[in-house]
Protein backbone atom coordinates (compact mmCIF):
# COMPACT_ATOMS: atom_id res chain seq x y z
CA UNK A 1 0.00 0.00 0.00
CA UNK A 2 1.05 3.59 -0.28
CA UNK A 3 2.12 6.07 2.39
CA UNK A 4 0.73 9.22 3.96
CA UNK A 5 2.16 12.68 3.23
CA UNK A 6 1.83 15.66 5.42
CA UNK A 7 0.64 19.15 5.14
CA UNK A 8 2.93 21.69 3.52
CA UNK A 9 5.25 21.63 6.53
CA UNK A 10 7.86 18.94 7.02
CA UNK A 11 6.78 15.85 8.97
CA UNK A 12 6.95 16.49 12.66
CA UNK A 13 9.28 19.39 11.86
CA UNK A 14 9.48 22.81 13.45
CA UNK A 15 6.81 25.38 12.70
CA UNK A 16 8.53 28.54 13.90
CA UNK A 17 10.90 27.31 16.56
CA UNK A 18 12.63 24.11 17.57
CA UNK A 19 10.17 23.64 20.46
CA UNK A 20 7.07 23.92 18.28
CA UNK A 21 5.43 20.67 17.17
CA UNK A 22 2.65 20.02 14.68
CA UNK A 23 -0.33 17.78 15.41
CA UNK A 24 -3.46 16.54 13.67
CA UNK A 25 -6.46 17.02 15.95
CA UNK A 26 -9.97 15.62 15.46
CA UNK A 27 -12.95 17.36 17.06
CA UNK A 28 -15.33 14.99 18.86
CA UNK A 29 -18.36 17.27 18.56
CA UNK A 30 -18.93 20.68 17.07
CA UNK A 31 -16.13 22.57 15.37
CA UNK A 32 -16.80 25.53 17.67
CA UNK A 33 -16.23 23.40 20.79
CA UNK A 34 -13.19 21.79 19.22
CA UNK A 35 -11.59 25.12 18.36
CA UNK A 36 -12.23 26.40 21.86
CA UNK A 37 -10.60 23.30 23.33
CA UNK A 38 -7.52 23.70 21.14
CA UNK A 39 -7.17 27.33 22.19
CA UNK A 40 -7.61 26.43 25.86
CA UNK A 41 -4.80 23.88 25.55
CA UNK A 42 -2.49 26.48 24.03
CA UNK A 43 -2.66 25.22 20.46
CA UNK A 44 -2.82 27.27 17.27
CA UNK A 45 -4.98 26.04 14.37
CA UNK A 46 -3.00 26.35 11.13
CA UNK A 47 -5.56 24.75 8.79
CA UNK A 48 -8.75 22.75 8.99
CA UNK A 49 -10.71 20.15 7.03
CA UNK A 50 -14.24 21.26 7.88
CA UNK A 51 -15.89 18.16 6.41
CA UNK A 52 -14.15 15.83 8.87
CA UNK A 53 -13.38 18.08 11.82
CA UNK A 54 -9.65 17.53 11.33
CA UNK A 55 -7.30 20.41 12.15
CA UNK A 56 -3.57 20.97 11.80
CA UNK A 57 -2.46 22.43 15.11
CA UNK A 58 0.89 23.74 16.34
CA UNK A 59 1.87 23.91 20.00
CA UNK A 60 4.93 24.57 22.12
CA UNK A 61 3.45 22.58 25.02
CA UNK A 62 5.32 19.28 25.33
CA UNK A 63 2.23 17.70 26.90
CA UNK A 64 -0.25 18.95 24.27
CA UNK A 65 -0.85 15.47 22.83
CA UNK A 66 -1.62 14.01 26.27
CA UNK A 67 -3.94 16.87 27.20
CA UNK A 68 -5.78 16.68 23.86
CA UNK A 69 -6.42 12.97 24.38
CA UNK A 70 -8.05 13.71 27.74
CA UNK A 71 -10.24 16.59 26.51
CA UNK A 72 -13.89 15.64 25.91
CA UNK A 73 -14.22 18.08 23.00
CA UNK A 74 -11.45 16.30 21.09
CA UNK A 75 -11.10 12.71 19.87
CA UNK A 76 -7.36 13.10 20.27
CA UNK A 77 -4.19 14.30 18.60
CA UNK A 78 -1.62 12.61 16.40
CA UNK A 79 1.86 13.88 15.50
CA UNK A 80 1.86 15.23 11.95
CA UNK A 81 4.41 12.69 10.75
CA UNK A 82 4.78 9.96 8.12
CA UNK A 83 2.21 7.29 8.95
CA UNK A 84 1.95 4.48 6.44
CA UNK A 85 3.16 3.33 3.06
CA UNK A 86 2.08 1.77 -0.19
CA UNK A 87 1.21 -1.89 0.10
CA UNK A 88 4.34 -3.88 -0.78
CA UNK A 89 3.16 -5.87 -3.77
CA UNK A 90 4.15 -9.28 -2.54
CA UNK A 91 4.02 -11.13 0.74
CA UNK A 92 6.72 -10.72 3.31
CA UNK A 93 5.38 -8.63 6.15
CA UNK A 94 4.53 -4.99 6.14
CA UNK A 95 7.57 -3.82 4.27
CA UNK A 96 11.08 -2.65 4.89
CA UNK A 97 12.21 -0.08 7.38
CA UNK A 98 11.76 3.65 7.06
CA UNK A 99 15.24 4.07 5.59
CA UNK A 100 14.16 2.30 2.40
CA UNK A 101 11.89 4.08 -0.05
CA UNK A 102 8.69 2.40 -1.18
CA UNK A 103 9.83 2.40 -4.79
CA UNK A 104 12.89 0.36 -3.92
CA UNK A 105 11.07 -1.73 -1.32
CA UNK A 106 8.27 -2.65 -3.71
CA UNK A 107 10.69 -3.37 -6.52
CA UNK A 108 12.85 -5.60 -4.34
CA UNK A 109 9.89 -7.49 -2.89
CA UNK A 110 8.03 -7.94 -6.16
CA UNK A 111 11.11 -9.14 -7.99
CA UNK A 112 12.85 -11.10 -5.24
CA UNK A 113 14.67 -14.06 -6.70
CA UNK A 114 14.27 -12.95 -10.29
CA UNK A 115 11.93 -14.75 -12.61
CA UNK A 116 11.50 -16.62 -15.85
CA UNK A 117 12.00 -14.40 -18.88
CA UNK A 118 8.53 -13.76 -20.34
CA UNK A 119 9.62 -13.82 -23.96
CA UNK A 120 7.91 -11.99 -26.79
CA UNK A 121 4.15 -11.45 -26.60
CA UNK A 122 2.00 -13.58 -28.84
CA UNK A 123 0.06 -12.24 -31.78
CA UNK A 124 -2.90 -10.23 -30.47
CA UNK A 125 -6.45 -11.24 -31.32
CA UNK A 126 -8.35 -9.16 -33.84
CA UNK A 127 -8.93 -5.68 -32.45
CA UNK A 128 -6.80 -6.34 -29.36
CA UNK A 129 -3.86 -4.28 -28.11
CA UNK A 130 -0.29 -5.37 -28.98
CA UNK A 131 0.50 -6.75 -25.50
CA UNK A 132 -2.95 -8.20 -24.80
CA UNK A 133 -1.66 -11.78 -24.95
CA UNK A 134 0.23 -11.03 -21.73
CA UNK A 135 -2.93 -9.83 -19.95
CA UNK A 136 -4.28 -13.03 -18.42
CA UNK A 137 -6.07 -10.80 -15.91
CA UNK A 138 -8.26 -9.13 -18.52
CA UNK A 139 -9.00 -12.45 -20.21
CA UNK A 140 -10.08 -13.96 -16.88
CA UNK A 141 -12.51 -11.07 -16.31
CA UNK A 142 -13.83 -10.98 -19.87
CA UNK A 143 -12.29 -7.56 -20.58
CA UNK A 144 -11.56 -8.24 -24.26
CA UNK A 145 -12.66 -6.95 -27.69
CA UNK A 146 -15.28 -9.70 -27.92
CA UNK A 147 -16.20 -9.34 -24.26
CA UNK A 148 -16.86 -6.25 -22.15
CA UNK A 149 -15.21 -3.82 -24.58
CA UNK A 150 -17.90 -4.77 -27.09
CA UNK A 151 -20.79 -4.06 -24.71
CA UNK A 152 -19.53 -1.30 -22.40
CA UNK A 153 -15.94 -0.04 -22.56
CA UNK A 154 -16.76 2.78 -20.17
CA UNK A 155 -18.12 6.29 -20.59
CA UNK A 156 -16.14 9.54 -20.70
CA UNK A 157 -18.64 10.91 -18.23
CA UNK A 158 -17.30 8.59 -15.53
CA UNK A 159 -14.44 9.86 -13.35
CA UNK A 160 -12.12 7.45 -11.55
CA UNK A 161 -9.84 8.83 -8.85
CA UNK A 162 -6.53 7.22 -7.98
CA UNK A 163 -5.37 8.08 -4.45
CA UNK A 164 -1.77 6.97 -4.71
CA UNK A 165 1.77 8.16 -5.48
CA UNK A 166 0.65 10.03 -8.59
CA UNK A 167 -0.12 9.23 -12.22
CA UNK A 168 2.23 9.70 -15.15
CA UNK A 169 -0.29 11.61 -17.23
CA UNK A 170 2.20 11.87 -20.10
CA UNK A 171 2.53 8.11 -20.56
CA UNK A 172 1.23 7.38 -24.09
CA UNK A 173 -1.02 4.61 -22.76
CA UNK A 174 -2.60 6.86 -20.12
CA UNK A 175 -2.58 10.37 -21.60
CA UNK A 176 -5.76 10.02 -23.74
CA UNK A 177 -7.83 9.30 -20.61
CA UNK A 178 -6.02 11.57 -18.14
CA UNK A 179 -8.02 14.49 -16.72
CA UNK A 180 -5.33 16.99 -15.78
CA UNK A 181 -7.77 19.76 -14.92
CA UNK A 182 -9.40 17.86 -12.06
CA UNK A 183 -6.18 16.24 -10.81
CA UNK A 184 -4.66 17.41 -7.54
CA UNK A 185 -1.44 16.82 -5.61
CA UNK A 186 -1.94 17.12 -1.86
CA UNK A 187 1.70 16.48 -0.91
CA UNK A 188 5.04 18.26 -0.96
CA UNK A 189 8.29 16.32 -1.35
CA UNK A 190 10.27 15.78 1.85
CA UNK A 191 13.99 15.42 1.04
CA UNK A 192 14.99 14.23 4.53
CA UNK A 193 13.32 13.60 7.86
CA UNK A 194 13.94 16.64 10.09
CA UNK A 195 14.25 14.58 13.25
CA UNK A 196 16.68 11.89 12.08
CA UNK A 197 18.23 13.36 8.94
CA UNK A 198 17.36 10.18 7.07
CA UNK A 199 16.35 10.43 3.43
CA UNK A 200 12.61 10.28 2.77
CA UNK A 201 11.89 11.39 -0.82
CA UNK A 202 15.40 12.46 -1.74
CA UNK A 203 16.26 15.68 -3.59
CA UNK A 204 13.28 17.64 -4.91
CA UNK A 205 12.76 17.42 -8.67
CA UNK A 206 11.20 20.90 -8.77
CA UNK A 207 12.14 24.18 -7.01
CA UNK A 208 8.86 24.22 -5.09
CA UNK A 209 9.30 20.58 -4.00
CA UNK A 210 5.74 20.05 -5.27
CA UNK A 211 5.42 17.71 -8.24
CA UNK A 212 3.07 18.52 -11.14
CA UNK A 213 -0.23 16.63 -11.17
CA UNK A 214 0.83 14.57 -14.20
CA UNK A 215 4.00 13.20 -12.60
CA UNK A 216 4.67 9.97 -10.71
CA UNK A 217 8.18 9.46 -9.35
CA UNK A 218 7.31 6.11 -7.76
CA UNK A 219 5.40 4.11 -10.40
CA UNK A 220 2.81 2.50 -8.12
CA UNK A 221 0.01 4.93 -8.93
CA UNK A 222 0.70 4.76 -12.67
CA UNK A 223 0.46 0.95 -12.64
CA UNK A 224 -2.86 1.15 -10.80
CA UNK A 225 -4.25 3.80 -13.18
CA UNK A 226 -3.18 1.83 -16.25
CA UNK A 227 -4.99 -1.28 -15.03
CA UNK A 228 -8.16 0.72 -14.58
CA UNK A 229 -8.25 2.68 -17.83
CA UNK A 230 -5.41 2.39 -20.32
CA UNK A 231 -7.16 3.25 -23.60
CA UNK A 232 -7.67 1.14 -26.70
CA UNK A 233 -5.27 3.01 -28.96
CA UNK A 234 -3.12 0.43 -30.73
CA UNK A 235 -0.41 0.61 -28.06
CA UNK A 236 0.59 -1.68 -25.23
CA UNK A 237 -2.38 -2.78 -23.17
CA UNK A 238 -5.98 -1.82 -22.44
CA UNK A 239 -7.46 -1.35 -18.98
CA UNK A 240 -10.68 -2.75 -17.58
CA UNK A 241 -12.65 0.37 -18.53
CA UNK A 242 -10.66 1.88 -21.42
CA UNK A 243 -12.98 4.84 -22.08
CA UNK A 244 -13.37 6.37 -18.60
CA UNK A 245 -11.39 9.34 -17.30
CA UNK A 246 -8.54 9.07 -14.79
CA UNK A 247 -8.06 11.70 -12.07
CA UNK A 248 -4.85 11.87 -10.04
CA UNK A 249 -5.79 12.54 -6.40
CA UNK A 250 -2.31 12.22 -5.02
CA UNK A 251 -1.73 11.56 -1.32
CA UNK A 252 1.54 9.59 -1.46
CA UNK A 253 5.11 10.85 -1.22
CA UNK A 254 7.66 9.94 -3.89
CA UNK A 255 8.96 7.42 -1.37
CA UNK A 256 5.50 5.93 -0.94
CA UNK A 257 4.79 7.21 2.55
CA UNK A 258 1.37 8.71 3.34
CA UNK A 259 0.45 11.27 5.96
CA UNK A 260 -3.00 11.52 7.47
CA UNK A 261 -3.88 15.11 6.50
CA UNK A 262 -3.25 14.80 2.73
CA UNK A 263 -5.00 11.44 2.70
CA UNK A 264 -8.08 12.91 4.34
CA UNK A 265 -7.93 15.90 1.99
CA UNK A 266 -7.71 13.56 -1.01
CA UNK A 267 -10.72 11.50 0.05
CA UNK A 268 -12.88 14.56 0.76
CA UNK A 269 -11.76 16.20 -2.50
CA UNK A 270 -13.03 13.14 -4.38
CA UNK A 271 -16.47 13.87 -2.96
CA UNK A 272 -16.31 17.55 -3.81
CA UNK A 273 -15.03 17.02 -7.37
CA UNK A 274 -17.75 14.61 -8.50
CA UNK A 275 -15.46 11.60 -8.78
CA UNK A 276 -17.45 8.38 -9.16
CA UNK A 277 -15.06 5.64 -8.04
CA UNK A 278 -11.82 5.84 -6.06
CA UNK A 279 -8.99 3.33 -5.75
CA UNK A 280 -7.18 3.20 -2.39
CA UNK A 281 -4.21 0.85 -2.22
CA UNK A 282 -2.74 2.14 1.03
CA UNK A 283 -3.15 2.29 4.79
CA UNK A 284 -2.92 5.59 6.57
CA UNK A 285 -1.09 5.23 9.82
CA UNK A 286 2.05 3.91 11.43
CA UNK A 287 0.10 0.93 12.73
CA UNK A 288 -0.73 -2.08 10.66
CA UNK A 289 -3.75 -2.31 12.96
CA UNK A 290 -5.24 0.66 14.84
CA UNK A 291 -6.48 -0.15 18.33
CA UNK A 292 -8.47 2.38 20.33
CA UNK A 293 -7.42 1.18 23.78
CA UNK A 294 -4.76 -1.52 23.56
CA UNK A 295 -3.03 -1.91 26.94
CA UNK A 296 0.32 -2.28 25.16
CA UNK A 297 -0.01 1.29 23.87
CA UNK A 298 0.66 4.44 25.86
CA UNK A 299 -2.25 6.87 26.34
CA UNK A 300 -0.69 9.11 23.66
CA UNK A 301 -0.48 6.25 21.15
CA UNK A 302 -4.05 5.19 21.95
CA UNK A 303 -5.23 8.74 21.26
CA UNK A 304 -3.19 8.81 18.05
CA UNK A 305 -4.90 5.67 16.78
CA UNK A 306 -8.35 6.91 17.76
CA UNK A 307 -7.60 10.11 15.86
CA UNK A 308 -6.61 8.20 12.73
CA UNK A 309 -9.68 5.95 12.86
CA UNK A 310 -12.10 8.83 13.44
CA UNK A 311 -10.65 11.10 10.75
CA UNK A 312 -10.55 8.32 8.16
CA UNK A 313 -14.08 7.11 8.89
CA UNK A 314 -15.44 10.65 8.66
CA UNK A 315 -13.68 11.34 5.36
CA UNK A 316 -14.91 8.08 3.85
CA UNK A 317 -18.47 8.74 5.03
CA UNK A 318 -18.36 12.26 3.56
CA UNK A 319 -17.16 11.02 0.16
CA UNK A 320 -19.68 8.18 0.11
CA UNK A 321 -22.57 10.54 0.85
CA UNK A 322 -21.48 12.63 -2.12
CA UNK A 323 -21.61 9.68 -4.52
CA UNK A 324 -18.11 8.19 -4.39
CA UNK A 325 -17.67 4.42 -4.42
CA UNK A 326 -14.50 3.69 -2.43
CA UNK A 327 -12.57 0.48 -3.13
CA UNK A 328 -9.43 -0.67 -1.32
CA UNK A 329 -6.75 -3.35 -1.34
CA UNK A 330 -7.08 -5.78 1.57
CA UNK A 331 -3.33 -6.01 2.16
CA UNK A 332 -0.45 -8.37 1.51
CA UNK A 333 0.42 -9.89 4.87
CA UNK A 334 -1.46 -13.16 4.32
CA UNK A 335 -3.61 -12.40 7.40
CA UNK A 336 -7.13 -13.46 8.25
CA UNK A 337 -8.39 -9.96 9.01
CA UNK A 338 -11.31 -11.37 10.99
CA UNK A 339 -8.98 -13.14 13.41
CA UNK A 340 -5.81 -11.08 13.83
CA UNK A 341 -3.71 -12.14 16.79
CA UNK A 342 -0.60 -10.01 16.87
CA UNK A 343 1.21 -7.03 15.42
CA UNK A 344 4.93 -6.64 16.00
CA UNK A 345 5.64 -4.31 13.07
CA UNK A 346 3.95 -1.16 14.34
CA UNK A 347 4.51 1.71 14.49
CA UNK A 348 6.61 1.45 11.33
CA UNK A 349 7.38 5.17 11.17
CA UNK A 350 7.54 6.21 14.86
CA UNK A 351 8.89 9.42 16.34
CA UNK A 352 12.67 9.58 16.41
CA UNK A 353 14.10 7.23 19.03
CA UNK A 354 11.08 4.93 19.15
CA UNK A 355 10.61 1.52 17.59
CA UNK A 356 7.97 -1.05 16.75
CA UNK A 357 6.86 -3.24 19.63
CA UNK A 358 4.77 -6.43 19.91
CA UNK A 359 1.06 -6.13 20.64
CA UNK A 360 -1.65 -8.73 21.13
CA UNK A 361 -4.60 -7.59 19.02
CA UNK A 362 -8.11 -8.73 18.14
CA UNK A 363 -10.82 -7.94 15.59
CA UNK A 364 -11.60 -4.61 17.25
CA UNK A 365 -8.29 -3.33 15.88
CA UNK A 366 -8.69 -1.93 12.38
CA UNK A 367 -6.55 -1.53 9.27
CA UNK A 368 -7.49 1.82 7.73
CA UNK A 369 -8.99 2.82 5.36
CA UNK A 370 -9.78 -0.70 4.13
CA UNK A 371 -11.81 -1.58 7.25
CA UNK A 372 -13.74 1.68 7.37
CA UNK A 373 -17.50 1.46 6.73
CA UNK A 374 -18.42 2.14 3.08
CA UNK A 375 -15.05 0.86 1.80
CA UNK A 376 -15.12 -2.28 -0.37
CA UNK A 377 -12.22 -4.66 0.31
CA UNK A 378 -10.66 -6.62 -2.56
CA UNK A 379 -8.50 -9.75 -2.24
CA UNK A 380 -6.02 -10.93 -4.88
CA UNK A 381 -6.09 -14.07 -7.02
CA UNK A 382 -3.64 -15.67 -9.45
CA UNK A 383 -4.16 -17.05 -12.97
CA UNK A 384 -5.66 -20.33 -11.67
CA UNK A 385 -8.12 -18.31 -9.56
CA UNK A 386 -6.54 -19.47 -6.31
CA UNK A 387 -6.27 -16.84 -3.58
CA UNK A 388 -2.82 -15.33 -3.98
CA UNK A 389 -0.47 -16.63 -1.31
CA UNK A 390 0.24 -13.14 0.07
CA UNK A 391 -3.35 -11.85 0.06
CA UNK A 392 -5.19 -10.91 3.22
CA UNK A 393 -8.72 -12.30 3.55
CA UNK A 394 -11.60 -12.53 6.00
CA UNK A 395 -15.28 -13.41 6.10
CA UNK A 396 -16.27 -10.07 7.62
CA UNK A 397 -14.00 -7.87 5.51
CA UNK A 398 -13.96 -9.33 1.97
CA UNK A 399 -16.38 -8.04 -0.67
CA UNK A 400 -14.92 -9.48 -3.89
CA UNK A 401 -11.70 -10.90 -5.31
CA UNK A 402 -9.84 -9.83 -8.45
CA UNK A 403 -6.63 -10.61 -10.36
CA UNK A 404 -3.61 -9.37 -8.43
CA UNK A 405 -1.01 -11.86 -9.56
CA UNK A 406 0.66 -14.88 -7.96
CA UNK A 407 4.16 -15.60 -9.21
CA UNK A 408 4.07 -19.18 -7.86
CA UNK A 409 0.59 -20.13 -9.03
CA UNK A 410 1.18 -23.45 -10.82
CA UNK A 411 4.93 -22.93 -10.86
CA UNK A 412 7.74 -24.17 -8.61
CA UNK A 413 9.82 -21.19 -9.70
CA UNK A 414 8.86 -17.54 -9.97
CA UNK A 415 6.86 -16.96 -13.17
CA UNK A 416 6.93 -13.31 -14.20
CA UNK A 417 3.92 -13.55 -16.49
CA UNK A 418 1.75 -14.64 -13.54
CA UNK A 419 1.95 -11.04 -12.34
CA UNK A 420 0.04 -8.01 -13.63
CA UNK A 421 1.40 -6.00 -16.57
CA UNK A 422 0.64 -2.26 -16.67
CA UNK A 423 2.18 1.10 -17.57
CA UNK A 424 5.58 2.10 -16.15
CA UNK A 425 6.80 5.74 -16.09
CA UNK A 426 10.00 6.07 -18.13
CA UNK A 427 11.57 8.37 -15.54
CA UNK A 428 11.13 5.73 -12.84
CA UNK A 429 12.42 2.97 -15.12
CA UNK A 430 15.56 5.03 -15.76
CA UNK A 431 16.02 5.77 -12.05
CA UNK A 432 15.63 2.08 -11.20
CA UNK A 433 18.09 0.98 -13.89
CA UNK A 434 15.38 -0.99 -15.68
CA UNK A 435 16.26 0.43 -19.11
CA UNK A 436 19.69 1.09 -20.58
CA UNK A 437 21.10 4.11 -22.41
CA UNK A 438 19.44 2.88 -25.62
CA UNK A 439 16.04 2.64 -23.97
CA UNK A 440 16.03 -1.16 -23.95
CA UNK A 441 14.77 -3.08 -20.89
CA UNK A 442 17.42 -4.60 -18.65
CA UNK A 443 14.91 -6.52 -16.50
CA UNK A 444 12.60 -9.42 -17.31
CA UNK A 445 9.91 -7.49 -15.40
CA UNK A 446 9.84 -4.68 -17.98
CA UNK A 447 8.35 -4.68 -21.49
CA UNK A 448 8.86 -2.05 -24.19
CA UNK A 449 6.33 -1.38 -26.93
CA UNK A 450 7.03 0.84 -29.98
CA UNK A 451 3.70 0.32 -31.74
CA UNK A 452 2.99 4.06 -32.10
CA UNK A 453 6.54 4.90 -33.13
CA UNK A 454 7.72 5.92 -29.66
CA UNK A 455 8.91 3.71 -26.82
CA UNK A 456 6.38 3.04 -24.07
CA UNK A 457 7.18 0.96 -21.01
CA UNK A 458 5.25 -1.52 -18.88
CA UNK A 459 6.17 -3.48 -15.76
CA UNK A 460 4.98 -6.61 -13.98
CA UNK A 461 3.87 -6.24 -10.35
CA UNK A 462 1.74 -8.34 -8.02
CA UNK A 463 -0.26 -7.55 -4.91
CA UNK A 464 -3.67 -6.63 -3.60
CA UNK A 465 -2.68 -3.15 -4.84
CA UNK A 466 -3.04 -4.66 -8.31
CA UNK A 467 -6.31 -6.48 -7.49
CA UNK A 468 -8.18 -3.41 -6.26
CA UNK A 469 -7.95 -1.46 -9.56
CA UNK A 470 -9.48 -4.40 -11.43
CA UNK A 471 -12.54 -4.11 -9.19
CA UNK A 472 -12.47 -0.32 -9.59
CA UNK A 473 -12.55 -0.76 -13.37
CA UNK A 474 -15.60 -3.00 -13.11
CA UNK A 475 -17.27 -0.45 -10.82
CA UNK A 476 -16.59 2.20 -13.48
CA UNK A 477 -18.28 -0.02 -16.07
CA UNK A 478 -21.30 -0.31 -13.77
CA UNK A 479 -21.54 3.48 -13.42
CA UNK A 480 -21.19 3.77 -17.21
CA UNK A 481 -23.99 1.28 -17.79
CA UNK A 482 -26.46 2.36 -15.11
CA UNK A 483 -25.47 5.91 -14.18
CA UNK A 484 -27.73 8.92 -14.51
CA UNK A 485 -26.77 12.45 -15.47
CA UNK A 486 -24.88 14.29 -12.73
CA UNK A 487 -26.63 17.66 -12.63
CA UNK A 488 -24.04 19.13 -10.27
CA UNK A 489 -20.77 18.11 -11.89
CA UNK A 490 -21.74 16.91 -15.36
CA UNK A 491 -21.04 13.41 -16.59
CA UNK A 492 -22.66 10.44 -14.86
CA UNK A 493 -23.32 9.47 -11.26
CA UNK A 494 -24.64 6.40 -9.43
CA UNK A 495 -25.42 5.72 -5.78
CA UNK A 496 -22.46 3.84 -4.23
CA UNK A 497 -24.91 1.35 -2.67
CA UNK A 498 -26.12 0.40 -6.15
CA UNK A 499 -22.55 0.14 -7.45
CA UNK A 500 -21.66 -2.22 -4.61
CA UNK A 501 -24.80 -4.28 -5.13
CA UNK A 502 -24.08 -4.72 -8.84
CA UNK A 503 -20.36 -5.34 -8.29
CA UNK A 504 -21.28 -8.21 -5.99
CA UNK A 505 -24.18 -9.47 -8.10
CA UNK A 506 -22.13 -9.65 -11.31
CA UNK A 507 -19.15 -11.33 -9.63
CA UNK A 508 -18.63 -15.03 -10.35
CA UNK A 509 -19.28 -17.04 -7.17
CA UNK A 510 -16.23 -19.13 -6.29
CA UNK A 511 -16.18 -21.83 -3.58
CA UNK A 512 -13.62 -22.36 -0.86
CA UNK A 513 -10.75 -24.59 -2.02
CA UNK A 514 -10.52 -28.28 -1.29
CA UNK A 515 -8.87 -29.36 0.93
CA UNK A 516 -9.56 -26.63 3.43
CA UNK A 517 -7.37 -25.31 5.15
CA UNK A 518 -5.51 -24.66 1.93
CA UNK A 519 -1.79 -25.47 1.92
CA UNK A 520 0.12 -23.75 -0.89
CA UNK A 521 2.50 -26.01 -2.83
CA UNK A 522 6.24 -25.41 -2.48
CA UNK A 523 8.08 -23.11 -2.61
CA UNK A 524 5.43 -21.09 -0.72
CA UNK A 525 6.16 -21.56 3.01
CA UNK A 526 3.67 -23.50 5.14
CA UNK A 527 3.12 -20.35 7.21
CA UNK A 528 0.89 -19.06 4.40
CA UNK A 529 -1.67 -21.85 4.92
CA UNK A 530 -5.15 -20.32 5.00
CA UNK A 531 -8.58 -21.44 6.22
CA UNK A 532 -11.55 -20.36 4.12
CA UNK A 533 -14.81 -19.72 5.97
CA UNK A 534 -18.21 -19.49 4.33
CA UNK A 535 -20.11 -20.95 1.38
CA UNK A 536 -19.84 -20.81 -2.38
CA UNK A 537 -22.22 -17.86 -2.36
CA UNK A 538 -20.04 -15.88 0.04
CA UNK A 539 -16.77 -16.71 1.75
CA UNK A 540 -13.67 -15.12 3.24
CA UNK A 541 -11.42 -15.81 0.23
CA UNK A 542 -13.61 -14.49 -2.59
CA UNK A 543 -16.46 -12.62 -0.94
CA UNK A 544 -19.33 -12.70 -3.43
CA UNK A 545 -16.93 -13.92 -6.10
CA UNK A 546 -14.38 -12.88 -8.70
CA UNK A 547 -15.24 -9.62 -10.44
CA UNK A 548 -16.51 -9.91 -14.01
CA UNK A 549 -16.14 -7.07 -16.50
CA UNK A 550 -18.21 -9.04 -19.00
CA UNK A 551 -21.19 -9.50 -16.68
CA UNK A 552 -21.07 -5.85 -15.63
CA UNK A 553 -20.95 -4.66 -19.23
CA UNK A 554 -24.30 -6.32 -19.95
CA UNK A 555 -26.23 -4.39 -17.29
CA UNK A 556 -27.75 -1.96 -19.80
Amino acid sequence: MVAVPLALTLPGGPASAASTRTFLVVYSGSAEAGRAAVAKLGGTIESENAETGLAVVTSTDASFETKAGANAALVGAAPNAPIGYAVPDIAGGSGAGKDQSFTQRERDLSRAGGGTKPGKPGKPAAGAEPLSSLQWDMQLMGATPTGSYKYEPGDKGVLVGVIDTGIDGTHPDIAPNFNKGLSRNFVTDIPTDPASGEEVDGPCEHPSCKDPVDEDDDGHGTHVASTIASPINGLGIAGVAPNVQLVNVRAGQDSGYFFLKPTIDAITYAGDAGIDVVNMSFYTDPYLFNCKANPADSPERQAEQRTIIAATQRAVAYASRRGVTLIAASGNEGFDLGHPTGDDTSPDYPPSGSAAYPRVIDNSCLSMPSEAPNVLDVNAIGPSKRLSYYSNYGLEQTVVAAPGGDAYDGSATRKVTNEILAAYPKNVAVANGDIDENGDPTSEFVIRDDSLGKASYYQYLQGTSMASPHAVGVAAIIVSALGRKDLRHGGLTLDPAIVQQQLQRTAVATPCPTPNPYVYPAPVPASYTKTCEGSTKFNGFYGNGIVSALNASKLH
